[in-house]
């Protein structure tokens, strides 16, 4: 489906190709704490921790097409996984398996951990990380059994996404993007964020997204 589109694109060609800091473009964040992002195929999706609104853009822009509530308060993470959207909250420690792209929820479980704040999906399990335990964990496809775990790179872990080839993450305290080594705690690259606060990553099939809940921006980078 959609996500075979982006699933190939990070090696495709045969040469991986890695994200910069370089930004192509920007724009405004659409509420006052960006805390995750997203993309279906086509549209950008963001959350918010304060209004608790996941925010659907038209295309990788600032226009919002529909917005609706978060399923808990606190929402820090969001995952697509080719049909349905995936939230987590920091306020409830679950994780929520959306009906597509709205707040019907199909199905929850408990998070691993006490803080929630980033997910991803690889094709086929859930990561998800959690910024009190610093701990990066790939579930068994989109449950909560955990097949393996590894530390994050540095102290708050806050935004997950998957490339094709690669997790990459960033880290509010470091201030720093981190390319990994296919799904794994060894580290091929990292750069500066933005800004100070990075708290969410998604990529398009080609760039990757990140954003700065301090800045209020949402950040197009290009490649390397």
């Amino acid at each position: 489906m959609l996500w075979s589109k982006i699933i190939g694109a990070g090696g495709a060609g045969g040469a991986y190709v890695f994200p910069s800091a370089t930004v192509l473009t920007s724009f405004p964040a659409p509420a006052s704490f960006i805390s995750g992002l997203t993309f279906d195929g086509t549209n950008l999706i963001s959350c918010d921790v304060v209004s608790s609104n996941i925010y659907v853009h038209d295309g990788i822009s600032s226009t919002i097409l529909t917005s609706f509530s978060a399923p808990s308060t606190n929402p820090l993470g969001l995952t697509f996984d080719g049909t349905n959207l995936i939230s987590c909250s920091i306020s409830s420690d679950t994780i929520y398996v959306h009906d597509g792209i709205s707040s019907t929820i199909l199905t929850s479980f408990s998070a691993p951990s006490t803080s929630p704040s980033g997910l991803a999906f690889d094709g086929t399990n859930l990561i998800s990380c959690d910024r009190t335990s610093r701990i990066i964990y790939v579930h068994d496809g989109v449950s909560s059994t955990i097949l393996t775990s590894f530390s994050a790179p540095s102290t708050n872990p806050y935004g997950l996404t998957f490339d094709g080839t690669n997790l990459i993450s960033c880290d509010r305290d470091s201030s720093t993007i981190y390319v990994h080594d296919g799904v794994s705690s060894t580290i091929l690259t990292s750069f500066s964020a933005p800004s100070t606060d990075p708290t969410g990553l998604a990529f398009n099939g080609t760039n990757l997204i990140s954003c700065d809940a301090v800045a209020l921006d949402i950040y197009v980078h290009d490649t390397a």
